[in-house]
């Protein structure tokens, strides 16, 4: 398992997990398209604390790390079947962890077709990829999200998740059942992970906890949904990749007691497993704010709107196969991961 790909590695989780894979000495391979969904800007600045330079970066070429020795990054669309299967076929890769996809489940509303091409074409081509050329694993990002409707708390793998609120929440549902499908025609180990409201340094500009520190810094309103009283289970970034880079030996297996009678959605006959990546710990928006004020020294100035199209009031995580499979579980406070981003965010931008 020395030779992984991580697809998204411009991204916030892609480029987190990627240095953290490479400062544990495994050989890595980053792909991305570096789309223009938000600021590039802090893209290719991701890419640079890689040691990927901007000024060498071509559409399917592969780019040496200037830092890392076993980094090699290419820039290329997951949906571009002839040259995502020529790099499976060529490196012949341990590992696949697909974090890239269209992100944003607003932004799913105003451009579907953007979601079918990137989470279902791209991640077709993943998993070709990954069935001509003997993957041991694949990792693949899921969310939340796919709760949708759902309302028994916390949110279980065990649970059925049949009820999607947003296009987004769709193509990562049928990202699960793609995966199962490989996994069992073709024998493919593949564990999908639904992370749970990720946040952190080198965060995504379009995400909450940025758009109010940047709102509240300028002194302007910030939008605050269902008047704030949405709960969400805020997990830090160094947690998702804790648990991501613990998941990579941990190889699906099949479930020897899963019967088709009572079939069990978080496993399979097939080596497939799903897991929740969550804190485990639901917190009111409004005190995430007041958390996010503390820590800058500055109160919001509030324009409380009614829930959105496609939201959900709340997300709680069961945490419990993560924790007896791997025995981790995410504990980082919101007090603890507010003050990090307050700290990076100021340094990035020199304030």
């Amino acid at each position: 398992m020395k030779k992984i790909l991580v697809t998204g590695t411009a991204g916030f989780i892609g480029f987190h997990l990627a240095t953290k894979l490479l400062r544990k000495d495994y050989e890595v391979y980053g792909v991305d398209n570096i789309n223009d969904y938000y600021d590039i800007r802090i893209k290719y600045t991701r890419l640079k604390e890689t040691g990927i330079k901007e000024e060498e970066i071509e559409y399917n070429k592969l780019v040496q790390s200037s830092i890392y020795p076993k980094y090699k990054f290419i820039k290329i669309n997951l949906e571009d079947k002839e040259n995502i299967l020529t790099l499976f076929n060529k490196e012949k890769f341990d590992c696949v962890i697909n974090l890239a996809a269209q992100a944003g489940v607003r932004y799913s509303i105003i451009n579907p077709y953007a979601y079918i091409n990137s989470n279902i074409m791209g991640f077709l081509n993943i998993l070709e990829g990954s069935r001509h050329n003997n993957v041991k694993h694949l990792i693949f990002a899921s969310s939340s999200s796919v709760y949708g409707a759902n309302t028994k708390m916390p949110f279980s793998v065990h649970h059925n998740v049949d009820h999607p609120v947003s296009l987004y929440a769709a193509t990562k549902k049928a990202n699960e059942l793609m995966a199962h499908t490989y996994s069992s025609l073709y024998k493919i180990p593949c564990t999908g992970l639904r992370f749970f409201t990720v946040y952190g340094t080198w965060g995504r500009p379009d995400m909450a906890l940025f758009l109010f520190t940047k709102a509240i810094l300028e002194g302007k309103p910030i939008d605050v949904f269902n008047h704030g009283k949405m709960k969400r289970d805020f997990t830090y970034i160094d947690d998702i990749i804790e648990g991501i880079i613990r998941l990579v030996p941990k190889i699906a297996q099949p479930n020897p007691e899963w019967s088709g009678d009572t079939p069990d959605p978080s496993s399979s006959y097939a080596p497939y497993k799903i897991y929740n990546i969550g804190n485990n710990n639901p917190v009111e928006l409004l005190r995430f704010i007041e958390v996010l004020e503390e820590y800058l020294s500055k109160k919001a100035v509030k324009n409380l709107l009614p829930m959105q199209s496609g939201d959900v009031p709340k997300t709680y995580a069961d945490i419990d196969d993560l924790f007896k499979d791997i025995g981790f579980k995410p504990q980082t406070s919101i007090e603890e991961g507010i003050k990090k981003f307050v700290e990076w965010y100021r340094s990035y931008y020199s304030m």
